[in-house]
C-alpha cells in the first residue's frame, strides 16, 4: 500500500477480534499489554504491518497487512493463540483480580464444545477480514477505529486514548509503532 490517497495495491485489511461473550478483561493493563507485545511481536518478526489499530475492553480492531510470505489470516491464528494462553496463564495466576473465578469459567464454559481448545477458549472465532480496496474505505475504517473511544465515552478526542493509533495520526506517538498514511 503507498498511501491511502493513491491506488491501494497490497491486500490490507479491516480486521476485528473479540473475546468470548465479549468479557470486558481489557480493562486491567496488564492484559492490555500482553495484546501490545504480541501484536508488536507480529510486527518485527512475522511481517505484520500495522496501518491503525484500536484496543477497547473486549476487542482488538485493526487496519492490517502482511509483507511475509504469511498470511494474514495465519498471523492471526498465531497471535490469538499466544495471546490466548498468556492471558488465561495470567489470569489464572492473579489472585487479586476480582473477577477471575468468573471469566475463568466463562472461559471453560466456552471451550466445552470446541474441538480445537481443551481447557479454555478466550478469543471468539475468527477475525472478520474486510479487504480495503479504496481510499475511501480506508479513511472510513481509521476514522470508525479511533473514534470507538470517544463513541465508549471513554475520551473526548481520539487521540487522548493510550491504546490507540490516533496519536500516531495526530503527529504524536504511540505505544504501538504503526505505518501512518496520509489520509
Amino acid at each position: 500500500m503507498n498511501n491511502a490517497k493513491g491506488i491501494i495495491q497490497d491486500e490490507v485489511y479491516f480486521i476485528t477480534t473479540t473475546v468470548v461473550n465479549w468479557i470486558d478483561i481489557f480493562t486491567r493493563p496488564k492484559y492490555k499489554h500482553i495484546v501490545l507485545e504480541s501484536l508488536d511481536y507480529c510486527r518485527q518478526h512475522k511481517g505484520l504491518i500495522i496501518y491503525a489499530w484500536v484496543l477497547m475492553s473486549n476487542h482488538l480492531h485493526a487496519i492490517v497487512r502482511s509483507e511475509s510470505d504469511e498470511s494474514v489470516a495465519d498471523i492471526m491464528r498465531d497471535f490469538k493463540k499466544h495471546t490466548s494462553k498468556r492471558i488465561i496463564a495470567e489470569l489464572q495466576d492473579d489472585m487479586q483480580e476480582s473477577r477471575r473465578e468468573w471469566m475463568l469459567s466463562q472461559f471453560g464454559f466456552a471451550a466445552a464444545n470446541d474441538t480445537k481448545t481443551s481447557k479454555f477458549r478466550f478469543w471468539q472465532d475468527g477475525y472478520h477480514p474486510e479487504q480495503i480496496a479504496t481510499p475511501y474505505f480506508f479513511k472510513q475504517k481509521l476514522r470508525y477505529i479511533h473514534d470507538n473511544p470517544v463513541r465508549q465515552e471513554y475520551v473526548s478526542r481520539p487521540a487522548d486514548y493510550l491504546y490507540s493509533s490516533a496519536i500516531d495520526y495526530d503527529g504524536g506517538t504511540g505505544l504501538l509503532s504503526v505505518e501512518v498514511l496520509a489520509v
